[in-house]
């Protein structure tokens, strides 16, 4: 069970900006090597076009499974960053871009574009996590065959 102590709005703010730092340091590498999981809480969810669950554990098999997959069926996969901001009190967003060239003779290309909402606790840790792409799954997954 996490505990909490009350913040100040001055540790609370430093606390955002650790988050955001964090986030800019994790994300462009993502598909290369582990993020950090300390801004995280031990319940966040997940939501994005093709899945959803809560935990920190699954949350792990995520980036794990995207790192595993990239390796396995990408040449070049990138996560592009484009901006992180914080856009309410107890909200940031990441506006991103994927793209990368599968792994196959025709040598498909994948691009979509998306952006992730990240909620937070009075802590400034992130228990609410959804990204959004710019088109369905079928029209990314369409790419691999129309290339």
């Amino acid at each position: 069970m996490e505990t909490f102590i009350t913040l100040t709005p001055e540790e609370y703010n430093a606390q955002i900006e650790r988050v955001i730092t964090t986030l800019n340091q994790d994300l462009p590498m993502l598909f290369e090597r582990d993020i950090s999981y300390d801004i995280y809480t031990s319940d966040i969810e997940f939501i994005d076009p093709v899945n959803r669950f809560k935990g920190k554990f699954s949350y792990r098999i995520i980036f794990w499974t995207l790192r595993f997959h990239g390796r396995l069926f990408f040449t070049e996969l990138y996560f592009d960053l484009h901006d992180v901001q914080q856009t309410q009190s107890d909200i940031i967003t990441a506006n991103w871009t994927v793209r990368g060239t599968l792994r196959l003779p025709w040598k498909p290309q994948l691009f979509f574009n998306g952006y992730s909402t990240y909620k937070l606790t009075s802590q400034g840790l992130i228990y609410y996590h959804q990204d959004t792409w710019d088109r369905p799954p079928q029209a990314i997954l369409k790419q691999f065959i129309s290339s």
